[in-house]
This record gives C-alpha cells, structure tokens and sequence, in this order.
C-alpha cells in the first residue's frame, strides 16, 4: 500500500501531500456536493489535518450543514479546483477530492452518503458510448 499521497489543483499552484493511509474514501451525493462539483457527486478520501501539507493560495467557501455543524469547502483561487473539505463536527480531520490526487491507485470508495439524493442521471447505461480518448465529434446543425 502506497504511504503517500500527492496532489494538485488544474493549473498547479496548489499542490498538497498526504501521509499514509486515509480513515475512509466516501463517494457523497448531498445536493452541495453536487454543485460543487457540476457532477452527481463527489469522492474524497478522509485523512487526519497533521497527516496533510498544502501549499498554494486557496479560497473558501463555508455553509451550515443539515445536523448545524460548519463544512468548509476550498479551493484554488487561481482555477477553481476543488482541494478539500472540512467539517467543524470532525475538526481534526479533512477530506482530500480524489479528483485532485496525481495517482489515488489503491483508493476505493467504501461509503457512499446522501444515497438518497443520488440523481437518476448519475450513472452510465449499457447503451452509452464510451471512447477512449476525446472523439472527433461535432455537433450537427
């Protein structure tokens, strides 16, 4: 099993380092982590505060959650990657986007939360194509 984890934000100017194991990688469905994302959800891995180092300017955007404890979401403030969140309820600990790692090999979901807001949408039929690459498609008129 990998010992260290190392990421960075789109245009690189955040970059972070992520000793051992993490305590659990969720996948969460909850109506703020789709808008973070754009997507359907998102997936981060969940690992003490001392166990992380982060370099680079971010941004943070604070809400109350659902049970009244403070999430912090943050994020580069040159591009916009997602890093990270935190939650005043577990205050020792944050939760790196797996997005953001440069090789999160290993790293698997083990919890899936907010289920219940998952969107029909949100998963890949057998009938969808998939390519392996950017396809040469253009939109007809």
């Amino acid at each position: 099993m990998k010992s260290k984890f190392f990421g960075k934000c789109l245009c690189g100017a955040v970059t972070y380092e992520a000793v051992g194991q993490p305590v659990i990688v969720a996948q969460c469905h909850c109506e703020e982590c789709r808008k973070l994302s754009g997507t359907g959800h998102t997936i981060g891995a969940m690992f003490p505060s001392s166990a992380v180092s982060l370099s680079g300017a971010l941004s943070t955007y604070k809400y109350v959650s659902g049970k009244g404890s403070e999430v912090s979401k943050a994020f580069c403030a040159q591009c916009g990657s997602p890093i990270y969140g935190k939650n005043s309820g577990m205050p020792d600990h944050l939760t790196l986007t797996l997005g953001s790692m440069d090789d999160a090999a290993g790293l698997n979901v083990e919890v899936v939360i907010f289920e219940r807001d998952k969107q029909h949408w949100d998963q890949l039929g057998a009938d969808v194509m998939s390519f392996v690459t950017q396809p040469d498609w253009k939109p007809e008129n």
